[in-house]
């Protein structure tokens, strides 16, 4: 499971009742328990033993200050503080806590940073090429094919089962389960369908017997994430693109691409899964900074002398 609290603490029960709740109830997906838990274990370490009931907002404070002193990224003590925030309501409602210390803390804001994504052409570059020459070529150009067709995220690409009815070649569309356990159905282009009928003629070849999983690794079991990302920087390489590519870069690549074409943010939203539209805008500025570019190349007043 995730990163246990300090079993010293007097209130580690309550945080490893809290954790079960959100593996129960909410249905997180396990890195970010994983997250919840390794941030609520500093929470313990920093208060020393001292009750959670008795912290107030100044102490929160004075713990934040040590967090980021001992550098941790504006975006890392935004995730430990929601963490810590959380968990106190969780306090409030359910254990009698009289107030929640976190809310009136703000962590340093971050400098909002673009996500990083191929041009049409280095994505042209990477997906090009003929039939694959092995079973485990097959499923890496499928693998990559797909996630750049429909814009999934690693879990969800690593968690499609081959049994499931999930993927439909015919109808050219694939159902995957994303962020909250939500569900949605994303196209699947043409030049992914041939990849994926590719692979599947060879499947047999690598998987284990009643494996379930659609990609499977060298030992027949359901290929790991960490593979995956091992396998897009070796492929990426043999394509001749030296840049560090990771699979998220796919899924960046896939919406920047489809919004350029449609200027259609509320199908790129749907698409992508994002539950709320200022997540999809992101890939407006993208869209702007290549205009811009244009912009700055032809006409006759941008140009600086």
């Amino acid at each position: 499971m995730a990163e246990a609290p300090s079993a010293t603490h007097p209130d580690a029960a309550l945080v490893r009742e809290h954790l079960e709740a959100l593996r129960h109830q909410r249905r997180l997906a396990s890195g970010t328990l994983t997250n919840y838990a390794r941030s609520l274990a500093v929470l313990l370490r920093l208060a020393q033993g001292k009750p959670l009931a008795a912290l107030d907002g100044v102490q929160v404070r004075h713990y934040m200050a040590q967090l980021h002193a001992a550098g941790l990224s504006s975006r890392s003590l935004a995730g430990t503080l929601s963490a810590w925030r959380g968990l106190y309501r969780w306090l409030v409602r359910h254990r009698g806590f009289r107030g929640n210390p976190c809310e009136g803390v703000r962590a340093p804001k971050a400098a909002r940073t673009l996500p990083k994504a191929l041009s049409v052409e280095a994505a042209q570059r990477l997906l090009e090429g003929g039939p694959a020459a092995s079973p485990a070529l097959a499923r890496d150009q499928a693998m990559f094919e797909l996630m750049y067709s429909s814009g999934l995220r690693l879990a969800e690409l690593v968690g499609l089962d081959f049994d499931a009815g999930r993927l439909d070649l015919a109808g050219g569309e694939v159902t995957v389960t994303g962020k909250g356990s939500k569900t949605r159905t994303v196209p699947v282009g043409g030049r992914a369908r041939e990849s994926l009928r590719r692979w599947l003629a060879v499947r047999a070849q690598l998987a284990a017997p009643q494996e379930r999983a659609l990609f499977v690794g060298a030992r027949g079991a359901r290929i790991a994430a960490g593979t995956v990302r091992a396998r897009l920087q070796a492929w990426a390489r043999r394509q001749g693109l030296e840049s560090p590519l990771h699979p998220h870069m796919l899924r960046h690549s896939f919406a920047t691409h489809v919004l350029q074409s449609s200027q259609d943010l509320r199908a790129v939203q749907e698409m992508l899964g994002h539950a709320s539209i200022s997540s999809t805008q992101v890939y407006t500025h993208l869209d702007f900074q290549s205009l811009a570019k244009v912009y700055d190349a032809a006409h006759p007043r941008a140009r600086r002398k």
